[in-house]
């Protein structure tokens, strides 16, 4: 069985990812450009990164938030300061919300995991009233977009593999544009967002690399020198002072069509 990623540690997945799904999210939700007051449905909420930034920059009258993982639910919870959002362990495949519930429904950064992606969108549109956004945003892993793309190839280049999101391949725009598509979506667009940010050291960065599980779980297994192959070749010529690396995401928004 082919190993699997495992997010369990709210505050590590913070300081290694959390910071980027806030970057990317921000223009995310400009673009999204949802007027305030809106019911908001965040599906895989994680530690609430993106919950958060909803609460933050897009005036919600709440938002339920929901996610698979009882420790990054923990985390999410002790962040939470608004007061506006509610947080319920579940499955994005079966939504515990009842049809139109919600004005948005947004899925940051977790498209990629749910195990039959149709059926995840499929549920966003079910519990969005008619008029209502359904969105989302993903790395674009097969295109490079990964913000630790870095050490994906490194890991590659001594014959290990980086465990990726299994369903990859759906982060893709044209695939993003299909499933929306096809769930009945109407006024699909997708863009990309690219977001850059700031390491103040190459060991800053390598700490946060290796703190993602489809990094240090593979990467744990190595030799010592199979791991300094790795981080060798990731620092290159960086000795000292901060580095500035990029990530990009594709995004799609579609809307719930009200009846004629």
């Amino acid at each position: 069985m082919a190993d699997t990623m495992r997010f369990s540690d709210g505050e590590g997945y913070e300081a290694m990812m959390g910071i980027w799904s806030a970057l990317i999210g921000a223009d995310f939700l400009d673009w999204l450009n949802v007027p305030g007051g809106a019911r908001w449905a965040d599906i895989g909420c994680g530690n609430g990164a993106s919950t958060e930034l909803i609460a933050e920059r897009s005036r919600p009258t709440s938002v339920e938030a929901i996610d698979p993982s009882p420790a990054q639910l923990e985390f999410a919870r002790s962040r939470h300061r608004s007061g506006v959002a509610n947080f319920t362990l579940g499955s994005a495949l079966q939504l515990p919300y009842p049809a139109d519930a919600f004005e948005v429904a947004i899925m940051a950064l977790v498209i990629f995991f749910v195990p039959d992606p149709a059926k995840g969108v499929a549920e966003l549109r079910r519990v969005v009233r008619p008029g209502g956004t359904v969105a989302a945003y993903a790395w674009d892993i097969e295109g490079g977009g990964f913000p630790y793309e870095d050490v994906h190839v490194a890991m590659r280049n001594v014959g290990v593999d980086p465990i990726l999101p299994p369903q990859s391949e759906v982060a893709n725009l044209d695939a993003l544009e299909r499933l929306w598509t096809d769930a009945g979506l109407v006024e699909v667009a997708t863009r990309t967002i690219v977001a850059q940010r700031v390491f103040p050291s190459f060991d800053n960065y390598w700490e946060r690399a290796i703190s993602a599980p489809g990094i240090g779980q593979p990467i744990a297994k190595l030799s010592a020198g199979q791991l300094s192959n790795i981080r060798d070749t990731v620092r290159g010529s960086h000795t000292s002072g901060e580095l500035v690396y990029e990530g990009r995401a594709h995004a799609v928004r579609g809307r719930v069509a009200t009846q004629s």
